[in-house]
């Protein structure tokens, strides 16, 4: 099977290479699958185009609960000199502030966590710059050739390309849409600093349905003042259009409760917009070959669980699988399968899944089972903002110092 693309010059001579598993794609998922592996000793070649990877607006976020996975694959303390932590997370519902999380996040942006990946990687799996021109996967053996010429030969194939296609077109796997232009991610620095700011973390929920809006976070990201927007509209939406214009006027209407606080929204940067459609993938369970991460599934960033996947997938691949795997000859289809029916790794994806479809429907559906539904949770909502106050109400005042 061969791809036919633009080919790059790449930066390793011609030769031939032998390894237990070959990686294609060194984003986060191949990056951090590739560094596991190695530090079992197994023998790894990863895969990539680019030695830098390119600024790339992705993820910027993740919870405590991400936090624990970097910490089991042995990375944590690398993800830590990575990112900006946060501890106390201000949420604004129905126009003020309704609860106070003191919980871990995290914040980055995703070129620099990916390339201080990489730059983790042992002296033992150098990054195999070139692009991959043919493919062939078999029962046994998985036979990679670069557009130099240059081959390699491993017992499993793992696919990482994420969003790209031309490795799985390759392959004869399908990418299947569940939700096409499912959400759009929104990304911009705003024009003060996290000092004047105040706040760790601020995450508005907007009041009306027409808005299509799930929420806007603003945090840090160093000495950055960051706000991602996530909203239920398709790139080619005039909103969006006029957003990108004048991206302070549109925010100081939307939410102009908390305009003063952020500088009246004065933006700093570019808008950058994300499209996302929420896929799975079909004719995957076949001999010598696995897909993970996006290269596998999409699913909408608003929920903030696509970390969470590419994590799971590497720490059921690298943990559980691939040792077991390893440990007897072939790499028949039948072994590739124990992955994708891994009770964890399915828990993980069917989450991700319909956390994504039902946050869109309870934001945006107008019929009336979603009419009740956002009847119920904002009362209940509203009845925990009343019972606050009932608290706050009946606490002594402390007596000013003279």
């Amino acid at each position: 099977m061969s791809i036919t693309e633009n080919h790059e010059t790449p930066a390793a001579p011609p030769g031939r290479t032998e390894v237990e598993v070959a990686i294609v794609g060194a984003g986060l998922a191949g990056t951090v699958l590739a560094i596991t592996l190695a530090k079992a000793g197994r023998k790894v070649a990863l895969i990539d185009p680019h030695r830098v990877h390119h600024d790339e607006f992705r993820a910027e976020k993740t919870r405590d609960e991400q936090m624990r996975l970097f910490e089991k694959l042995g990375l944590g303390s690398v993800f830590r000199s990575l990112s900006t932590p946060m501890t106390d997370l201000h949420v604004f519902r129905f126009g003020q502030l309704f609860e106070r999380k003191q919980t871990f996040e995290y914040a980055f942006s995703y070129a620099p966590l990916v390339n201080g990946m990489r730059a983790a990687l042992p002296p033992e799996v150098p990054l195999t710059i070139g692009k991959v021109a043919e493919v062939s996967t078999g029962p046994d053996r998985q036979r990679l050739v670069l557009t130099d010429g240059s081959v390699i030969d491993a017992r499993l194939l793992v696919v990482a390309t994420g969003y790209s296609e031309a490795v799985r077109r390759a392959i004869g796997v399908e990418r299947i849409e569940e939700s096409k232009a499912h959400s759009l991610s929104m990304g911009f620095d705003l024009a003060m600093t996290p000092q004047e700011f105040g706040l760790q973390s601020l995450t508005f929920y907007a009041r009306r349905v027409a808005d299509r809006i799930a929420f806007l976070t603003i945090f840090r990201i160093g000495e950055r003042l960051r706000a991602n927007m996530f909203v239920y509209r398709t790139v080619a939406d005039p909103w969006v259009r006029a957003f990108r214009e004048n991206p302070q006027k549109m925010l100081q209407d939307l939410m102009p409760e908390i305009a003063q606080r952020c500088g009246n929204f004065a933006v700093a940067s570019e808008v950058e917009v994300r499209q996302v459609s929420l896929t799975t993938t079909q004719g995957h369970r076949r001999d010598g070959v696995v897909f993970i991460g996006d290269a596998f599934a999409t699913t909408c960033p608003a929920q903030g669980d696509g970390i969470n996947r590419v994590l799971t997938d590497v720490d059921c691949l690298s943990s559980t699988h691939i040792p077991a795997w390893l440990e007897t000859p072939g790499m028949a289809a039948d072994k590739i399968c124990a992955f994708y029916d891994d009770p964890i790794k399915v828990a993980a994806d069917t989450r991700a899944l319909r956390a994504s479809i039902y946050a869109k429907r309870i934001t945006t559906e107008t019929g009336l089972e979603w009419r009740l539904r956002r009847l119920r949770n904002n009362t209940a909502r509203q009845l925990m903002v009343f019972s606050r106050r009932i608290r706050e109400a009946g606490k002594p005042v402390e007596p000013r110092a003279a």
